[in-house]
């Protein structure tokens, strides 16, 4: 019997260090070479790093969070024989390489309890605090159950997706009680949910704290009359080829950055406060704020100012999906050199969106709603209307310039022939 002393590999690109996002085994486990057994988080890339030898995990060194340096031995394992050197790594000192997504795969859902009876497993003792995911804590809230009163088999008696449903299904859900015509009884909710930020999370944290501590910016919003671009826009969609993707607001408001910028350089551009060096970009490489299961990312459509209405709309597409689906790659995830982000979906008049550093400049939308508004001839009409929110770098964007391109932005939208001349 000897040791193996696994050591982080170098996983390429000239990165130094990676954060530990996950362990996908534990001290006792069986492990056997090339075995998943650890993620890792570099930039905003998953990596998953597989094991270099057959034995038996000895001890782990780091947990969630932890940020360590290529070549420290994070994973001791016993082995039969002689292991290999214990510089060597998987792949030549390389880990696998990223799967092109912001979070690891998802593991495949265990199969649900086939019996519908309470588990056998005992519920924890009066006023301790029940171990669950958020997830789980949502369903339990929308259900009215109290996770106190609910069994865990999960590790340290963590309540599981599995234990709710079993829970459910013997009849523990809160039911109404007598004493009030019906009116169900609900417990108090005592649970207090502590969670380690890492990951993307931590990132994103990282990064929008050092904007907001560094970036003096100042936000500028307008109120646009779309009523004429949503008939251009549904009638694209009634005759469009089936082939060709639906045109949502977005790639019109895309078509119309290309066409502004160049009168506004400086808000399509890099700054780089330190070096003091503003890097002001003839391409347009718009940035698309995505809300995805694994936290706020930015995929990036290059070459907008090279690409039609219907191509925008189907690199839109398919960048959204490849980013909610965590398959989006490096390179579709960097490089933006000015960013969009929505929120009109959900709702909301005015958003102050934070700049995706180091671009100079991002543009908010808001929802669309229908408004009364006084025309040429003083009657009153119902107009489509949208608000533009605006947040610009106040060291390299003076406010007129945001005004100004801002304004040319309306002009376009508002006369959307115009985008196509």
């Amino acid at each position: 019997m000897s040791e193996y002393r696994y050591k982080m590999p170098d996983v390429g690109e000239g990165i130094v260090e990676a954060e530990i996002v996950e362990w996908h085994v534990k001290e006792g486990d069986t492990v056997s070479e090339d075995q998943h057994v650890l993620d890792v988080m570099t930039d905003k890339a998953t990596v998953e790093i597989p094991c270099a030898v057959n034995g038996t995990v000895t001890r782990l060194v780091g947990e969630p969070g932890d940020v360590i340096a290529v070549g420290t031995e994070i994973m001791f394992i016993a082995t039969e024989g002689a292991p290999p050197a214990e510089d060597e790594s998987p792949a030549e000192g390389k880990a696998d390489a990223p799967k092109d997504k912001p979070g690891s795969e998802p593991e495949k859902p265990a199969e649900p309890a086939p019996a519908a009876q309470a588990p056998s497993v005992a519920a924890r003792p009066a006023g301790e605090r029940p171990l669950a995911s958020p997830a789980v804590r949502k369903r339990a809230l929308e259900a009215d159950i109290d996770l106190g009163a609910v069994p865990g088999t999960g590790p340290a008696g963590r309540i599981t997706h599995e234990d709710l449903d079993d829970f459910i299904k013997s009849g523990g859900r809160l039911a109404a009680r007598a004493g009030g015509a019906g009116a169900a009884v609900r417990a108090p909710r005592t649970g207090v949910t502590e969670e380690k930020v890492i990951g993307l999370r931590r990132r994103i944290s990282e990064n929008m704290s050092h904007v907001q501590r560094t970036v003096p910016d100042i936000a500028y919003v307008e109120e646009i009359d779309v009523t004429a671009l949503e008939d251009l826009r549904q009638h694209l969609n009634a005759t469009k080829a089936d082939d060709q993707p639906k045109l949502t607001l977005i790639p019109f408001l895309v078509l119309a950055l290309t066409k502004a910028l160049p009168e506004t350089p400086q808000a399509n551009a890099h700054f780089d406060g330190e070096a003091m060096v503003l890097t002001k970009y003839d391409a347009v490489h718009c940035g698309i704020a995505a809300a995805t299961p694994n936290g706020l990312m930015v995929p990036v459509i290059k070459h907008a100012e090279s690409l039609d209405i219907w191509q925008i709309a189907a690199e839109l597409g398919r960048l959204g999906k490849a980013a909610k689906e965590g398959k989006a790659s490096k390179d579709e995830l960097t490089g933006s050199t000015i960013t969009i982000t929505s929120l009109g979906a959900v709702g909301g008049l005015v958003t102050t969106p934070i700049l995706n550093a180091p671009e100079t400049a991002i543009i908010g939308v808001n929802k669309m709603q229908t408004l009364p508004r006084y025309n040429a001839g003083g009657q009153v009409v119902p107009r489509k209307l949208m608000n533009l929110s605006s947040c610009f770098d106040h060291r390299i964007v003076d406010g007129y310039d945001a005004a100004m391109l801002i304004q040319r932005v309306k002009g376009l939208l508002e006369n959307p022939a115009t985008l196509f001349m």
